[in-house]
């Protein structure tokens, strides 16, 4: 997942109820598949964190040597200021980003 370019807004936001329905017809199965890739987004996005901030691990049993590292701080800080995955799974959705389909119906 590219964090760096996620267009999603950071505050909150009232959204037409007709425009997330508008896909589906459906409110209850819109804000469900919006749920699931907003799951989709923080596995992703908590990987990618842990990932980083397996660089600046320490694999010694001293607690006398824990220091602050200035790179780990601002890696954090980083993913404290991004969208939360729900907001940028919204974004998604109303964008037309994100593909379902109805497993009811027949495939074609």
């Amino acid at each position: 997942m590219d964090t760096k370019n996620i267009n999603a807004p950071a505050s909150t936001i009232t959204y037409d109820r007709d425009q997330l329905t508008n896909p589906t017809g459906n409110m209850y199965e819109a804000i469900s598949i919006i749920a699931k890739r907003a799951d989709q987004i923080n596995s992703q996005v908590k990987e990618e964190l842990i990932e980083k901030l397996e660089e600046f691990a320490t694999h010694n049993d001293s607690l006398e040597e824990i220091f602050e590292n200035k790179e780990q701080i601002e890696v954090s800080k980083f993913y404290e200021r991004l969208p939360k995955p729900h907001q940028i799974a919204v974004q998604e959705w109303l964008e037309g980003k994100i593909y379902f389909r109805d497993t009811t119906q027949p495939v074609q």
